[in-house]
């Protein structure tokens, strides 16, 4: 029996977290920035307290328990922690030429660890191995031990993964903050990525919009709750209502978001000279509205530096991954298979 009836709901309430996700990640972003020239010594992701944890964990295990099942979870040592991988492996029926399919790793927007592409997920699921994991430094059943001292350092935790993984080479796609720390960590590995995907990377093409400082200083301000949902609405590109709205996923975000300190550390905006220098093939996705990743400007400057296909996807904002996954998912299998080699 077909299930596309409940999808729909489902998607759209995934979306609105999104949505209001986005505008926690510029708020996360602003406040990193001062808390970096407040106190600039590096400091451990950590979570604050054994109970606050454990209302997080129950909130991810039910969004987790949505989502398809995992072949395997790894949790794989590094010099910064310890990443939880969860691997849904290509079946059988993919044919022979399946072990000629490279994989597909999986980096995460800030907050939202390996269930945001929980939409995303069935589309590439069986036809080639996928990897997503939840970040160092983040929300999540990752561990952090040992503090980045620059944001570079989070390009070597996905280093160290890759390799603890036996992945040779692999298909690397990020969205939001995970965008960013694909785009480095290829800077710095191109050997190991046979393509890279940014999904509205923030800040690596442009920085943040003004309009979004001055909204998320509302976020970080004593300013009435009222205020902060508006605030959360315009930079996300929903309603307060849906602001407002209590989900699997929102749960899962509010917990992680107040029960777990980040370390400082954002991204930076890349040189000319060092997107130049990655040849693997890069493509860019850009939403039309409400981007965070610097909208029509970033991808024109992706253009400018013969980066192909740069794509501003129509009636989309910074949770373009879900807004867009039945068009992407078999674009994105496409253009992975062009490039398997």
């Amino acid at each position: 029996m077909s299930t596309e009836p409940n999808r729909r709901p489902r998607r759209r309430r995934a979306l609105t977290v999104l949505k209001v996700l986005a505008a926690l990640v510029a708020a996360w972003l602003v406040v990193d920035k001062a808390a970096a020239l407040v106190s600039p010594e590096p400091q451990v992701g950590h979570w604050r307290g054994q109970e606050g944890y454990a209302s997080y964990r129950a909130a991810y295990d039910t969004v987790m328990a949505d989502l398809p099942e995992p072949t395997r979870t790894h949790d794989v040592r590094t010099e910064f922690g310890t990443v939880r991988v969860y691997e849904w492996a290509a079946d059988d029926a993919a044919g022979d030429d399946a072990e000629t399919r490279l994989p597909v790793v999986l980096l995460p927007g800030a907050g939202s660890g390996a269930p945001m592409w929980g939409d995303n997920l069935p589309s590439w699921i069986g036809d080639r191995t996928l990897y997503a994991m939840d970040a160092i430094g983040d929300s999540g059943m990752s561990t952090q031990s040992v503090p980045f001292t620059s944001f570079d350092d989070r390009a070597e935790w996905v280093e160290q993964m890759l390799a603890g993984l036996d992945i040779e080479r692999a298909h690397m796609v990020g969205h939001s903050f995970g965008g960013a720390v694909a785009a480095v960590h290829a800077l710095g590995h191109p050997g190991r990525v046979a393509s890279l995907t940014l999904l509205e990377p923030v800040m690596v093409l442009e920085a943040l919009p003004a309009s979004v400082y001055l909204w998320s200083s509302l976020l970080v301000l004593p300013a009435p709750q009222s205020w902060k949902d508006h605030a959360m609405a315009e930079i996300g590109g929903t309603t307060v209502e849906e602001v407002r709205e209590r989900t699997p996923m929102s749960v899962m975000v509010d917990e992680g978001s107040e029960h777990y300190a980040a370390p400082t550390q954002v991204p930076r905006t890349l040189t000319d000279d060092e997107w130049r220098s990655m040849e693997m093939p890069v493509r860019v996705d850009i939403a039309a509205d409400k981007s965070l990743a610097g909208g029509r400007e970033a991808a024109d400057r992706a253009r400018s530096l013969g980066k192909d296909p740069v794509t501003v996807w129509p009636e989309t904002t910074h949770s373009l991954p879900m807004q867009a996954a039945d068009r992407l998912g078999p674009e994105l299998e496409g253009y992975w298979a062009t490039h398997d080699r």
